[in-house]
């Protein structure tokens, strides 16, 4: 059996899972020899949230797809909306996003524009 003979879709298939599994098992692996409060972890957790915040103001600023199309501050509104509502719930993360997509749906069913 030789490479020529794998059919291409399923050496995409086990290369792409090698790539991202392997890594996923050394994190798993790692993870068990860390401190859960040491500081390389926070350092993850750090980056982890650093990413989001990024993503959070990339689709906020250059939103992709049916979201260009709403005012931007309306976006601004019902992105406030939700984090005032995750500081005053203890960080109840759902009701905040269904909070904040409530707001932005009112906002733009009632045509406001800020800009």
């Amino acid at each position: 059996m030789t490479v020529h003979s794998v059919p291409d879709w399923l050496l995409v298939l086990l290369i792409g899972g090698m790539s991202t599994y392997c890594w996923r098992l050394a994190g798993v692996v790692l993870v068990r020899r860390l401190d859960p409060h040491g500081s390389a972890l926070m350092l993850v957790r750090a980056i982890a949230t650093g990413l989001v915040a990024a993503l959070v103001t990339k689709l906020m600023i250059q939103p992709p797809g049916v979201l260009a199309t709403t005012d931007i501050a309306n976006r601004f509104i019902a992105l406030g909306i939700g984090l005032a509502l995750m500081v005053t719930l203890r960080r109840h993360q759902p009701l905040a996003i269904v909070a904040a997509l409530l707001t932005l749906v009112c906002l733009e069913a009632i045509g406001l524009r800020l800009t």
